[in-house]
């Protein structure tokens, strides 16, 4: 990534104001600073995601919005398994972009206001596998020395608000210093 500025496409955006795996797309979807997808459940200040939830409930949520590259979906169709926009939990679903590669502290500009500050990766669960068995083997695996990949997306804190809509252009700017890599939040 050294001398380019990532950058994509947003291909779908979805929310749900109810607890559940998927989401249904929407025409927009409103992205408020310090909160997440207005109207989303896992909008707020403090982590919204029930196991989070569950360990403590005053801790920040880094987990706002969550992005999946649209590429994911083709990789695991080749294993036989039909994912599409939303399917996983997602907010944003991109192409283009190696929102994997991208370091801790990256910011995406998406649309013409909206600012997400990338937070790690998202950590995924067995909730995959209840809704395609055996998914879950598709999006976490291990590399060649045995250390654990993360393929189901990454999780951002929204830094600005505004409307983002499938099309809309995605420049990432990489934070200075050090690339810290992504972690699971």
């Amino acid at each position: 990534m050294s001398g380019t500025t990532p950058s994509g496409t947003v291909t779908a955006v979805s929310g749900n104001g109810e607890y559940s795996f998927t989401k249904p797309n929407r025409d927009s979807i409103t992205l408020l600073a310090g909160l997440g997808v207005d109207g989303d459940v896992h909008a707020g200040v403090t982590v919204k995601h029930r196991s989070r939830m569950a360990q403590d409930p005053t801790r920040p949520n880094l987990r706002q919005v969550h992005l999946i590259h649209e590429e994911l979906f083709a990789d695991v169709s080749a294993e036989g398994f039909e994912v599409t926009p939303g399917d996983l939990g997602e907010n944003i679903t991109t192409r283009g972009i190696d929102l994997l590669g991208l370091p801790v502290g990256t910011l995406l500009r998406v649309g013409d206001d909206a600012v997400l500050e990338v937070t790690g990766l998202r950590n995924p669960c067995l909730q995959i596998d209840a809704f395609r068995d055996g998914l879950l083997k598709q999006v976490v695996g291990r590399d060649e020395t045995g250390n654990i990949v993360r393929k189901a997306g990454i999780m951002s804190i929204v830094k600005a608000g505004g409307v983002v809509r499938p099309g809309d252009p995605i420049d990432a700017e990489l934070p200075s210093g050090p690339h810290r890599p992504l972690d699971r939040v």
